[in-house]
């Protein structure tokens, strides 16, 4: 498998833009043939995580999950573009072998922010991106919509420990629509909004005047503005782009009612993880994962259920919106 792999990366395109050559002509980053042609036509293309393969759920799950996600966003007529550093290399869309040894990787695959990416192809290591870099390289190709299940955000208590997920500031900076469920429940999300209103990123409510909680439909807060169809949200997206506000967009969307896990039961499941988590010192960039194994632990799986549903759901609706963004481009040409 590794050889088939690495033989596929080998025959990956490099993306059509010549700004990603080194002097010396070495490739920068690779794009897969499909997602090149779409972008280049103008097609729907949707930006995928890859940390939610190596580091959301165990093999063979993550690779289950990983190919009906991407054949979700086939479904609504979008081409899927997982992203990942394989061998050093930043890779715009995956191939099916690549997917797997993703998924087989694991935990030994870094769970790369944008901090981590210059090291990790310095060393030419394996890399699963995280918010930030999967955006970092979206922008970086051109994709505008990017799906993911929630994001990261303030840590509780992190008024005073200043653990801040790298993803708001990725929202300040890089003009990338994320779609996701909203804020990961297990963290403190009236102080995540307003540290991502102090990044002046949009963030929009999906058929809801309400900030949904990832596991739940609501979570108390409201959503600084809302938008009702795909068409609204290319829209804002499109707008966004024209300003040259260069900061990225949050759409946030209510996983499914009928997925929807119990606020209390989440709520109590989340500070039994919390205390663990301090008890044996689990910071950083592990504390997030750490969490949500033990949430999922305590929740007898029920957790974990309602992520890939809500990441399912996300990538319907994504897709759905690169497809009106495109649709949207094409007719703004045609009309100029």
């Amino acid at each position: 498998m590794a050889s088939s792999a690495l033989s596929r990366i080998s025959n990956i395109e490099k993306h059509f833009n010549p700004s990603n050559l080194t002097s010396k002509g070495e490739k920068l980053i690779k794009i897969s043939s499909e997602v090149s042609e779409a972008l280049s036509g103008g097609k729907a293309v949707v930006a995928l995580e890859s940390t939610i393969i190596s580091h959301g759920m165990p093999y063979p799950q993550n690779l289950e999950t990983a190919r009906e996600v991407e054949a979700i966003v086939r479904q609504n007529e979008a081409i899927p573009a997982t992203i990942a550093i394989l061998d050093g290399i930043p890779c715009v869309g995956l191939s099916s072998e690549e997917l797997e040894r993703l998924a087989i990787l694991g935990r030994k695959a870094r769970k790369t922010a944008r901090r981590d990416i210059a090291h990790v192809v310095a060393t030419r290591g394996n890399g699963a991106t995280t918010v930030s870099a999967t955006m970092f390289f979206a922008s970086m190709v051109g994709i505008q919509v990017f799906v993911t299940g929630g994001i990261g955000g303030v840590h509780r208590h992190g008024q005073s420990t200043m653990d801040i997920s790298s993803d708001l500031t990725e929202l300040g900076r890089t003009p990338v629509a994320v779609v996701s469920a909203g804020v990961k429940s297990i963290l403190d999300i009236p102080r995540t909004l307003e540290y991502l209103e102090t990044q002046g990123v949009c963030v929009a409510g999906y058929n809801t005047d309400e900030f949904p909680a990832f596991f739940s439909e609501t979570s108390g807060c409201r959503a600084p503005c809302r938008v009702d169809s795909p068409e609204d949200c290319a829209r804002l997206i499109d707008s966004n782009t024209n300003l040259e506000l260069g900061s990225g967009i949050l759409i946030a969307v209510p996983i499914p009612r009928e997925h929807s896990a119990s606020g209390n039961k989440i709520e109590s499941a989340i500070q039994k993880a919390l205390k663990e988590a301090r008890e044996q010192h689990v910071t950083g960039s592990a504390e997030t994962p750490f969490l949500l194994a033990k949430v999922n632990e305590l929740t007898g799986g029920a957790s974990l259920a309602s992520n890939i549903a809500l990441v399912k759901n996300n990538a319907q609706v994504g897709a759905q919106i690169a497809v009106s963004l495109a649709h949207l481009r094409r007719n703004n040409t045609k009309g100029a």
